[in-house]
């Protein structure tokens, strides 16, 4: 893993400045390579690690991918028979082990990721160490992180996103904090006292964060950066996180975790707000990004297609679960499926082609659906599908969930005018009670149409 060695560098330069935080635990740089060093002699070929959040979490994970070590980190709330299934697949293919805190070969296999699939047992890839030295170098730079920031990422460590905030912030010799488990009052608590410069988020955490925050006056002056991925910012969002943490610079991007990163942007303190649409920033850095069609033909501008890259950050490909429609090369540019289109420069994100919904004959992206709802006043957050429709192939349909009161179709659709194609537009709403998640927490747009077809409670046809 190429952080053990900054791990030793920052251990010997700075051995009692906290490296790791986690709820009320913390650990030191020397403190965490001591740990780690003496957890190596109990540490085998391979590693599953299906934990909460802790410090020992930490400790096992750096000695986890030591030398020729690998590892993969499950959610620790899947259901434990699909842990065994998936540890026991890892175990069968494991590789020799290394001597030592070290860094490994650089091309060997440091991590295995999951991602979500079509059976019961998520598919499962691959990670050399060199992909994320690379990815390292590549956010470090973009998001312009420094050893004296104090990153706190306050979702599970199992969750790619902050997994690799973790791992960025022990390369880059900067403090990581995190929670036991995610809690808003524990966050700001952390935000006011433990001098938290840069949050690593989901746009939903981050609502949740601005908005009880300016609520309860919770002093966020001192973030200077606030990174988000996983679903593209609304204006609410945005305009929350902008009065909340005045003086950050706000960076979303869009990746995969077969990709790594893709294209991103930064929006910088006190710059006017822009949150229509789907444009999702430039290349990120060592990123070459082009839009394809199936045969790898390159289509111009505003054409839509294939999102696919090359770089150095891409994985190298699926142990298990791989059924041609995910990761997939073009000659030589990889795809996970993603649609968009480039417009001057910038990426414009549409969706996965198996969510498009074909209605009379026109093509619409719930991605596009799901962001202009988003952005109507009072709405919380939405979910878009198609409907079997006699007439038209499928219909577009939205759930959405208030932000607050009672909300009816007339105001949805009073608030979508200017944001979205009248042919774009719903054509039924429905009322959620929650949000439709698969058991892996995802939000799905299958369950939402069974909770329809069978007429379940927790979605209400709107008026």
């Amino acid at each position: 893993m190429p952080f053990l060695d900054k791990l030793h560098l920052w251990a010997d330069e700075r051995p009692h400045d906290t490296a790791v935080v986690v709820g009320s635990s913390r650990i030191t740089w020397a403190g965490l390579r001591d740990a780690a060093t003496q957890l190596l002699g109990a540490t085998g070929t391979t590693t599953v690690l299906a934990e909460p959040n802790s410090v020992h979490f930490v400790e096992r994970y750096a000695a986890a991918v030591a030398g020729e070590r690998r590892c993969a980190v499950l959610d620790p709330h899947w259901p434990a028979p699909m842990i065994e299934e998936v540890a026991s697949r890892i175990a069968d293919s494991g590789t020799a082990v290394g001597v030592g805190l070290v860094d490994g070969d650089p091309s060997s296999t440091f991590l295995v990721g999951l991602t979500s699939g079509t059976t019961s047992v998520p598919k499962a890839f691959t990670r050399s160490r060199r992909s994320w030295q690379v990815s390292f170098e590549a956010s470090i730079e973009f998001f312009g992180l420094s050893p004296d920031d104090h990153t706190l990422a306050p979702g599970p460590l199992s969750a790619s996103l902050n997994l690799y905030a973790l791992s960025e912030c022990l390369y880059a010799g900067a403090a990581f904090h995190t929670l036991d488990s995610f809690d808003v009052g524990d966050a700001h608590a952390a935000i006011s006292h433990d001098g938290i410069t840069r949050l690593v988020l989901a746009p939903t955490m981050l609502r949740l964060l601005s908005e009880r925050g300016l609520a309860g006056d919770v002093d966020a002056s001192g973030i200077r950066s606030i990174i988000c991925a996983g679903s593209k910012l609304d204006a609410r969002t945005l305009g929350a996180a902008r009065r909340w943490a005045p003086h950050a610079a706000i960076y979303e991007y869009y990746g995969a975790s077969e990709l790594s990163f893709v294209s991103g942007t930064r929006l910088s303190a006190g710059e006017p707000l822009d949150a229509g649409g789907t444009g999702i920033g430039s290349p990120f850095p060592g990123v070459e990004l082009r839009i394809l069609d199936d045969a790898g033909h390159v289509l111009p501008d505003g054409a839509h297609g294939n999102i696919s890259v090359r770089s150095g950050m891409v994985s190298n490909g699926y142990l298990w679960g791989d059924d041609g429609h995910a990761l997939r090369c073009l000659d030589g540019w990889y795809t996970v499926g993603d649609q968009g289109y480039l417009q001057d420069g910038v990426l414009h994100i549409l969706g996965r082609r198996s969510d498009m919904i074909v209605t009379s004959g026109k093509n619409v992206y719930p991605h596009e659906v799901e962001l202009a709802l988003a952005s109507v006043p009072g709405i919380e957050v939405a979910v878009a599908a198609g409907a079997p429709d006699d007439v038209r192939g499928q219909k577009v349909i939205a759930g959405v969930v208030p932000a607050y009161g009672a909300v009816t179709a007339t105001q949805l659709r009073t608030g979508l005018d200017g944001l979205l194609a009248r042919d774009k537009w719903p054509l039924q709403y429905f009322l959620l009670s929650e949000l439709p998640m698969t058991d892996r927490g995802k939000v799905s747009r299958k369950v939402l149409l069974d909770w329809i077809k069978n007429h379940d409670p927790r979605a209400q046809v709107l008026g």
